[in-house]
This record gives structure tokens, sequence and C-alpha cells, in this order.
């Protein structure tokens, strides 16, 4: 038995299931997770000893790979005054600068400790600001796990949610409307039979819990367009997206202007953080400005803080960042693509910057319902051949990846000889 598969069974006896997030189990991919003790760069190593080619980057801030020196010296100077005040600090203030100033959207923001947090507040913030109580999400859209996001969209696309989890109540559920990714007229529908009462839109501009989604061309703009007409708050969810796709997001590189943008990952280098912002008449409702409540104990953490803004200020200074990262995704994307008409199929690959996702399913996949045409199994299989071969994916078929400017050529071709491999032990396991 490895020491990875010895941690997890005593932490099963633990931890619920023994993971502290479900998708580290490895359920859907079979077999025991990966308990990983270091990192640097393009690498990760578990408690074994073995080396891996990174391309989650811990869901997506490691953006300049593993333990980047900058951001890595932030730490080690802020940790030299305390961990946390509970107070207010200048880094709070710097950071909220440089945020505004990439993210020309964002007039005002404040700090969280999660993406989860951040969505939850922004729709508290949506519907005090309209006085409106309904939300529509998309199905397959991940947007941390406040009740009102832990919504299925049922049989139709008009069909009110049900809650996809116990302790969500169905007073919750009544407020939630689902429509499909991508489906402009399912969003009219909702919007015409609930005049004046759906306070915010919220989606993912790049869906990245279905794997990588793309929004179809016109799809952004026809929801700009609807919450315009009907007086609804547009929310960006740029967790993942946010500082990757571009400077300043999916949003910049779309050119789209949402009301308020939810952001996390990358603002904090890897450490546990989380924001939302947008335009100040909207801010200004949360409390102390306005009766909006919304606090919590640790938000700007002075660590999480010094993390972010080295990482956000390489970004910003940088630029050349994205071209190479854009370069790195469709190298190998390229050479997946390859790898798949030299073994003679014709999956999906989804792909934008950094970001993509094979989806083991001969249809194009632009909502949830194409994307759960995946066999599943067949992915396992997949995921477990990469990983012999020293490539660390996502272990769900349902997630993007997430590249980082760490990988050079060199590993890109190793990925590339490893999917080829992989698809071909796959097939004929």
């Amino acid at each position: 038995m490895t020491t990875s598969e010895q941690l997890f069974e005593k932490a099963k006896t633990l931890i619920p299931g023994g993971v502290n997030s479900p998708v580290r189990a490895f359920r859907s991919v079979g077999g025991s997770p990966i308990f990983i003790k270091s990192a640097k760069g393009p690498y990760i190593v578990d408690e074994d000893g073995r080396q891996y080619i990174e391309l989650i980057n811990s869901w997506g801030p490691m953006i300049l790979g593993h333990a980047f020196e900058p951001v890595e010296k932030a730490v080690r100077d802020a940790i030299q005054n305390s961990f946390s005040f509970g107070a207010p600090t200048r880094k709070e203030v710097e950071m909220a600068e440089l945020i505004t100033s990439m993210v020309p959207s964002v007039e005002k923001v404040r700090m969280v400790n999660s993406g989860t947090e951040a969505t939850m507040s922004a729709i508290r913030v949506a519907r005090g600001f309209t006085g409106r109580d309904k939300l529509i999400k998309f199905e397959g859209c991940y947007h941390g796990h406040g009740d009102s996001f832990l919504i299925a969209a049922g049989s139709g696309a008009m069909t009110m949610g049900i809650p996809d989890s116990p302790g969500v109540t169905k007073a919750t559920a009544a407020d939630t409307l689902t429509a499909p990714y991508n489906d402009l007229a399912a969003v009219e529908v909702l919007l015409d039979n609930n005049q004046n009462q759906v306070a915010a839109i919220i989606l993912e501009p790049v869906v990245g819990n279905m794997g990588c989604v793309l929004p179809e061309p016109g799809f952004l703009e026809g929801i700009r367009s609807l919450c315009d007409k009907h007086g609804v708050i547009l929310i960006f969810d740029e967790v993942m997206t946010g500082f990757r796709l571009a400077k300043g997001g999916a949003q910049e590189r779309f050119g789209i202007t949402p009301d308020l943008t939810t952001m996390g990952k990358i603002i904090g280098g890897g450490m546990p953080v989380g924001a939302y912002g947008g335009r100040a008449d909207i801010m200004d409702m949360v409390a102390p400005a306005g009766p909006v409540y919304q606090a919590g104990t640790l938000s700007g953490n002075p660590i999480a803080m010094s993390a972010g803004l080295a990482m956000l200020h390489h970004l910003n200074e940088h630029p050349e960042v994205y071209t190479r990262l854009d370069e790195i995704g469709k190298k190998l994307t390229d050479g997946f693509r390859a790898g798949l008409q030299k073994a003679g199929l014709s999956y999906t690959i989804n792909h934008i910057g950094s970001m993509f996702t094979l989806f083991m399913t001969e249809r194009s996949v632009s909502n949830f319902t194409e994307a759960k045409t995946c066999d599943v199994s067949l992915f396992g299989r997949y995921f477990h051949s990469m990983l012999k071969r020293g490539v660390y994916l996502a272990p769900s078929q349902f997630e993007s990846l997430f590249l980082s400017v760490a990988l050079t050529d060199e590993l890109v071709d190793q990925v590339i000889q490893a999917n080829e491999e992989s698809l071909v032990e796959m097939l004929n396991a």
C-alpha cells in the first residue's frame, strides 16, 4: 500500500469521505487520490516521492507555476508582521486599487475569503439593490456551495429549479430559475414569465465546472441586452476566468461589461481568498455604506493580500504572460487533436487561452446536457493512463484544465506524447 493510500484510509475515519472537497476523492475516476507533499514550477510531488507534470494548478490560481518566487517572497515578508489583525490594512487598499485598475467594470470591491462567499454576497447585494427575490442561473455552472446555487434544471429549460442537495429548502429553490447555457430563448421566456421579479442573472462567461464550455457568438451580448431590458443585475462569476483569460478577465476578452463581478483564486496567489465588486451605486449598498450586511473576520487577510498583490502586479506588468499562455494552450490542444486523429477518434476538445477540456464524446459540447453524453468510465481509464505517465489531470470529466507559464515546450511535448499513448491504452483496456 502506498503512502497516499495509507493516508486516505486514515482520512476516511476522520474526514467525511476522506477529503475536504468532494472532487479530490477520485470517485468519478476510480482508485485512491494521491496526497501532495510539495510543488514547484510545473511539477507536483506526492507523498511517495513521485513527480507529475501539473495541469490543474490548484484549480486555477497557479497561473505562473507553483511557488513563484515573487509571490513566495511577498508571503515570507508579510508573515514578519503577524498573520491576521481583524482590522484595516494598507494592503487591502492597494489590492482594491489594483483590481479596479485592471477590471474597469469594478468601481468598488469588497474582499472575502472564498469564491463561494463572493457569489453568495453578490446575489444578496443584487437582491437588496433591486428589491427583487429571484435569480437566474445556468445548468452546469458552479458558483460555490451556497444554497441558491445548488439547484438542478429539472426536465425542461423553463422548469422551476429543484434542490440538487439535501439541506436546500424548497423556498430557496423556488426563487432560483434555471436555463441551459448558451440558450438565450430560454432566458427570455424566464424573464417574460417573471416580470419585475428577477434580481440577477449569474453565469460563468466561460464555464469551467462542466468542463470548459465557451459562450456561443452573441450569447453574452444577448444576456447583457436582456438584463438591460428587464432591469436585472448581470453578474459574471470570474472566480476561474478572472485574470486568467486576460488582465481584465473574460469580460475584457469578450468585450462585455457586467454589473457585478466575483473573483477568487488568482487574486490570492494560491492563498484562500475571494472578492466581489462592480458599479459603485450597487456596491454602496454594502454595509457599512448601505443596508446590505456582509462581514468576515479574516476578509482582507494580510498574508493573502500580499500574495495576491505580488501575483496581480506581475500579471499587470507582464502582458506577455497571456501571449505565452495562449501559445501553450494552442500547442497542447493541437497536439491532443492530432493524437485523437491518429487514434481514429473524434472526441471533442473545447479550448480558450489556458483553459481546455477533452470530452469523451463525439458531440459538440455547448451546454450541460451535451457534456453529460461523455463516457465517464472511459475518461477514468484515460485519467489513470495519464497519471501513470506522470501527467496530473483533473480527476473528473467535468472540469476544465488550467495551464501555467511554467510549462516549457519540452514539457508540452511530453504531455502530448503521454496523451497519444494513453488514448491507445484506454481503448485497449
